[in-house]
């Protein structure tokens, strides 16, 4: 579903449940909302909601379940939540809130589980939380947060996890973080030397001492395995290859931007080890590998809304780096090798390891590392000049693969033919000879309607791949025209549904 949720559902005052969840619902949430006193579960996990929470979620006293993670939600957490007296469940991960965490949440007494992961909270975390005798499933990683993590109540038995990526937190050493009580810069770096070595130790054993049968993909930074904690946690771990010039500096801009960025479709950054001979990212694992692999495979055949889909997650994630954080970060190096697929078949934007942070005052930034030939903007390739448009333009030429699936440096392409201009020349009359095969069939339902959405795909991708910069879309409306297009789309394959079920 797309769109607003009707203001006029904060009416139905006897509404005990409401579960919309996995849609794509835009926009702030409605303040109507908030006047069902009676919910006992609201669900609104994974849209696209923004705008920051009003002192009225505080009115929900009934609920039991309220869970607003994966959306785009900004702004402080209001300390009125702390009137929840009945709630068990609370999760606002995964979104855009800052502030701290309300010392008012030590009265939730009824709370079994909290998530506020992946935001860019800070502050302390309250010693009133010790009193939250229920509280059995706790995450706060992946934040902002500082001090000392309370010791008492439930926090002696919660995972390290819980509490991972917040470089200024301190406490027992067992939940992975610096004593509070030492002052000693040379006792600290001796404490991070020994658990990075102990961490290496950790790491060979996941992979079975870098075994190359864990190996899943390599380039001139390291390689990269599989691995499997001593939990049962399966990771992917970036061994860079620390005897090639740079490498301590892509090092460095990987674990800056990872560890500060905050979106559904930029892969997520688990720890990190670090010492003069040995440095690796333990990533999030992606099961079904890459955009490149699956474009490619013999076995698999991606649909064309799988490829629509995932070409919006990029797209999503680009307006994140673009317009979304405090400055923006040019990613430098978009291509469908580094576009990785979860379980579900998202799609998550990954190495940044020639990525760019541009101060407020840039606009363009010069750089002397260059990236895959056949993706880089005509500016990046004569001049060295990268900015947001050259990620623009990048992503244009992957849009473009994606549905053609030819890549841009394949052996057809010589002279003045390159993979724009062939798509270009094709437009629109002779779309379906150039298009993947395997995209659509002459026998298939709507194919007319089909054929159009796809045309407006590839119109999109010359917006995006024009010769002059400034002539090139920003993400913000690639991703709104994208969304409508996928509108569309999924109109016409329930139009086909519906014809189906009807001919039973």
């Amino acid at each position: 579903m797309w769109g607003s949720i009707p203001t006029c559902l904060g009416n139905l005052t006897s509404l005990r449940e409401v579960y919309l969840d996995s849609n794509n619902f835009t926009s702030s949430i409605p303040s109507s909302l908030w006047n069902l006193k009676d919910i006992l579960k609201l669900n609104l996990l994974s849209n696209f909601f923004n705008g920051s929470l009003p002192l009225e979620f505080g009115n929900l006293k009934a609920a039991i379940l309220l869970d607003l993670s994966w959306n785009q939600l900004s702004g402080n957490i209001p300390n009125t939540l702390g009137s929840l007296l009945k709630v068990t469940q609370l999760s606002l991960a995964h979104n855009r809130i800052e502030g701290s965490i309300p010392e008012t949440f030590g009265k939730l007494v009824n709370l079994e589980a909290l998530d506020l992961s992946y935001n860019n909270m800070s502050g302390v975390i309250p010693k009133s939380l010790e009193e939250l005798k229920q509280l059995d499933s706790f995450n706060v990683s992946f934040n902002r947060l500082h001090g000392e993590i309370p010791s008492g109540g439930p926090f002696v038995h919660l995972p390290f996890q819980s509490f991972m990526s917040n470089k200024g937190l301190c406490g027992n050493p067992q939940k992975h973080v610096l004593p509070c009580r030492s002052n000693s810069k040379k006792r600290r770096l001796i404490w991070i030397l020994v658990a990075c070595l102990q961490h290496k130790d950790e790491l060979q054993r996941a992979t079975q001492g870098f075994d190359g049968n864990n190996l899943i993909g390599s380039g001139s930074f390291g390689s990269v395995y599989k691995g499997t904690m001593a939990d049962g946690m399966i990771v992917a771990i970036k061994v860079f290859n620390v005897q090639m010039e740079g490498t301590f500096q892509t090092f460095d801009i990987e674990c800056e931007i990872l560890r500060n960025l905050r979106h559904r479709n930029l892969t997520k950054i688990i720890s990190s080890c670090c010492n003069l001979d040995f440095k690796a990212l333990i990533l999030e694992y992606m099961p079904n590998e890459s955009l490149d692999k699956l474009l490619y495979s013999r076995d698999y055949c991606l649909n064309i809304m799988q490829r629509l889909n995932i070409m919006v997650d990029v797209a999503s994630a680009l307006e994140y780096l673009h317009h979304g954080y405090s400055v923006p970060v040019v990613h430098c190096d978009l291509k469908p090798s580094n576009v990785l697929l979860d379980n579900d078949m998202v799609g998550h934007l990954t190495d940044f390891g020639i990525a760019k942070l541009l101060t407020k005052e840039e606009s363009i930034a010069h750089t002397t590392t260059f990236a895959t030939i056949g993706y880089i903007a005509p500016e990046y390739g004569s001049e060295g000049l990268v900015s947001k448009r050259s990620d623009v333009y990048s992503y244009g030429i992957m849009l473009l693969e994606t549905f053609i699936k030819k890549k841009p440096n394949d052996e057809m392409f010589v002279g003045d033919l390159n993979l724009r201009s062939y798509v270009h020349n094709s437009l629109p009359d002779e779309l379906n000879n150039i298009i993947d095969a395997d995209l659509l069939t002459l026998d298939e339902e709507n194919l007319s309607q089909k054929l159009q959405c796809v045309s407006a795909i590839m119109e999109l991708a010359m917006n995006c791949t024009a010769n002059i910069a400034a002539e090139r879309m920003n993400m913000t409306n690639v991703v709104a025209a994208l969304k409508k297009i996928k509108q569309k789309l999924s109109s016409c394959y329930r139009t086909t549904l519906r014809h189906d079920i009807r001919n039973q």
